[in-house]
């Protein structure tokens, strides 16, 4: 049976000898494995549509629940990601946390549009590197199920907390910290903290339209990072070549 469907590759991995192994986020089915054979040939049909970070469109044959591409054919390779390490290394890294969101068989379509238009801010609008990261940190723990609490100090109900509470995912006020118990708590400013809200709410096309000052940006940054980290438990070795790369500057 064949199937034809549009997705992003977050992943290859060389199989054999001249085949790759390719992990790609759908709309309609979620995460899928292909197998494409011969891409690693030079001479391969297949090898510009199954690029890392490529938008295609695939023909797939399927049996036993296994994929084999026929034909892949690219609506968007990103050429200016490409052209550029950093920003190639930090579209790497929103294409592993999608990976580790994304479930098989389950359709994602917001992940997917999320994936795209970060790549878009970063290879077509120019968006600042530190705003579209955070934006893409803080919208996939919320695709993921960790939608902080930032209206109000769930403690006291004040309107204006100046702290985040990485564990419990709540923006608190300083002075209510105890309450909460132990974790780490990082500073808000109310910038940082208007910023998020609108990530948070915002239509997804909206997603990379706020303003921050450089400093602003910077700590926010870092706090999108940290509490993605903290909710997913665990590290990404992509983001640690990225920051590798932006200290090397």
């Amino acid at each position: 049976m064949y199937l034809k469907t549009t997705g992003l590759v977050l992943r290859q991995t060389d199989w054999r000898d001249n085949d790759r192994l390719l992990n790609v986020l759908t709309a309609e089915h979620g995460k899928l494995t292909f197998r494409a054979r011969g891409v690693r040939s030079r001479s391969s049909r297949l090898k510009s549509g199954c690029q890392l970070l490529c938008y295609s469109e695939f023909t797939v044959f399927e049996n036993k629940g296994s994929f084999t591409i026929d034909e892949a054919v690219p609506k968007e390779m990103f050429v200016e990601l490409r052209q550029d390490l950093e920003l190639l290394s930090l579209a790497t890294y929103f294409a592993q946390v999608a990976e580790v969101v994304a479930q098989e068989d389950c359709p994602n379509p917001e992940l997917l549009s999320l994936c795209l238009n970060a790549m878009y801010a970063l290879s077509k609008l120019g968006k600042p590197q530190p705003l579209v990261k955070a934006a893409f940190e803080l919208r996939c723990a919320c695709l993921a199920g960790y939608t902080p609490s930032l209206e109000n100090c769930p403690v006291c109900g004040g309107d204006a907390p100046d702290r985040f509470h990485l564990s419990e995912g709540a923006a608190v006020c300083a002075n209510c910290q105890s309450e909460l118990g132990e974790g780490v708590r990082l500073p808000l400013t109310p910038g940082m903290l208007q910023a998020m809200r609108h990530i948070v709410v915002c239509d997804p096309q909206k997603l990379f339209s706020f303003r921050l000052g450089e400093e602003n940006l910077s700590q926010l940054s870092s706090l999108t990072e940290s509490y993605l980290m903290t909710q997913f438990e665990r590290s990404f070795y992509t983001l640690d070549f990225y920051k590798s790369l932006m200290i090397s500057e």
